[in-house]
């Protein structure tokens, strides 16, 4: 798929016409092929779009508009249905064209295996890679049922890729024993439960750093994001995820590039859940994009 081609469907509010000026190019990736629980996250790309149409366009928590942020909407990566493998390699190719343009990467899911091929991307381009992952699910799994390719694998196969001292996970509130153990031996960082309090202290430690953000929108708790495939009580509130978005827009670091995952609107009929995704979508583009300039 190229930049140039003419997207036929919606896009995110005040998206720019012309990728070769954006700072910043959304792009979805509609693929749900090896979820656990639940499928349907092959549609978050699109009802997110949809459901941006409601939002303002300015945000009192940056005090921006998004008249200030030149950012492309390129649609759905055509993935091919039923096929993992083929579709990380598709992604990987995607993100590393965006990536050689010198544009700020963000991607919509789809169930989290996509961030696998992207953080392969990303680590190309920048070896010093910091990681920040917010979510419900530790994702340390090596394999699921014997499937290394599964959505429960992507923050151990990235612990692998670029060391598991620059991987920071916060709001983990679910996985395997052994999970937990190997995200305490090995070295890398996990706040469970909490997302802002924590991430408020790490930060100061990545200072100057080249990060990149992975955001699954099941670490909110159910009665705020029902609409995804693995739900988790216990999580936390909108608001702490916006508060989170914000403090990493004011840390002294360089954020590359971010991705946010695994919207199912098929068991939100309220859609709330695609219309918080929105909005933190909106936060992200005006609070991090431009952020490595």
């Amino acid at each position: 798929m190229r930049f140039d081609e003419a997207y036929s469907g919606k896009v995110f509010i005040m998206a720019r016409p012309d990728h070769k000026q954006a700072d910043a190019i959304l792009y979805g990736m509609p693929m749900d092929w090896t979820v656990s629980f639940r499928p349907g996250s092959r549609f978050g790309p699109s009802r997110i779009r949809e459901a941006s149409i409601g939002l303002e366009e300015y945000s009192p928590y940056m005090d921006k508009h998004l008249e200030e942020v030149n950012y492309f909407d390129a649609g759905d990566i055509p993935l091919p249905f039923g096929n993992p493998k083929r579709s990380l390699t598709m992604i990987y190719d995607y993100v590393k064209k965006i990536l050689d343009m010198d544009k700020f990467p963000l991607g919509l899911g789809g169930e989290h295996l996509v961030s696998w091929p992207i953080i392969q991307a990303v680590y190309e381009k920048y070896p010093d890679i910091a990681l920040i992952h917010i979510d419900a699910h530790a994702d340390l799994r090596e394999e699921y049922e014997g499937e290394p390719l599964s959505h429960s694998t992507p923050i151990r196969k990235a612990c692998a890729l670029i060391g598991p001292s620059n991987v920071y996970s916060f709001g983990i509130r679910s996985g395997m024993r052994e999970e937990f153990q190997y995200a305490k031996e090995s070295g890398m960082h996990m706040a469970k439960f909490d997302v802002a309090a924590p991430l408020r202290e790490i930060l100061p430690s990545l200072k100057g750093r080249n990060v990149y953000v992975t955001i699954d929108i099941d670490v909110l708790d159910p009665a705020y994001g029902p609409g995804t495939g693995t739900a988790e009580a216990g999580g936390i509130t909108s608001k702490e995820l916006l508060e989170a978005i914000q403090l990493i827009a004011e840390a002294p670091i360089h954020v590359i590039g971010a991705d946010l995952v695994e919207v199912a609107p098929a068991y939100d009929p309220t859609e709330q859940t695609a219309i918080a995704a929105s909005k933190f979508v909106r936060e992200i583009l005006l609070g991090w994009v431009n952020r490595a300039k």
